[in-house]
């Protein structure tokens, strides 16, 4: 897998990582201080780059997109009218403090919080694109120097160890 990517120079394979769902720049950050050596103000500064990329690209398509499903799947619209019920009972945080309660969600770096599960909540409980757009990367920006911060002190303990 990795081999795919041979050749990419290493800012390029940072953005990739962070901009893949799931890893986001909570799997580029590490990797980038430890496998790649870059210092902690790139490793951020890339990976916030690759994060933030496709929130642009998420937040403002996933109304086409489901425009276009219910045009072409009538059968989708049963589905989405399910997804958005089942967003409005479990997103009270969001729901509640709107652009805040997405900030705070997308910059906790926990599991299933980052910026591709913010826009989607945002888009499914109707949040304006813009004001989502503005929280979600603030939260990104917060949860890269939260995740920096812990590798560069793991790596500093590491290092006063050996």
């Amino acid at each position: 897998m990795l081999s795919l990517f041979k050749g990419l120079p290493q800012e390029i394979l940072v953005v990739v990582i962070a901009a893949l769902p799931i890893v986001e720049l909570r799997g580029a950050i590490p990797y980038a201080m430890t496998v790649l050596h870059m210092s902690s103000w790139q490793a951020l500064f890339w990976s916030i780059l690759g994060n933030a990329l496709p929130a642009l690209v998420i937040l403002y398509l996933l109304g086409p997109l489901q425009r276009l499903l219910q045009r072409r799947l009538p059968a989708s619209r049963k589905w989405f009218n399910w997804l958005y019920s089942r967003s409005h009972q479990r997103g009270q945080l969001i729901s509640r403090y709107g652009a805040l309660g997405l900030f705070l969600f997308v910059a906790v770096p926990a599991p299933g919080t980052g910026a591709w599960t913010g826009c989607i909540v945002a888009f499914l409980l109707g949040l304006c694109p813009r004001q989502a757009l503005l929280a979600v990367l603030g939260g990104i920006v917060l949860a890269g120097v939260v995740v920096t911060l812990a590798v560069s002190g793991t790596l500093t303990v590491f290092r006063n160890l050996i």
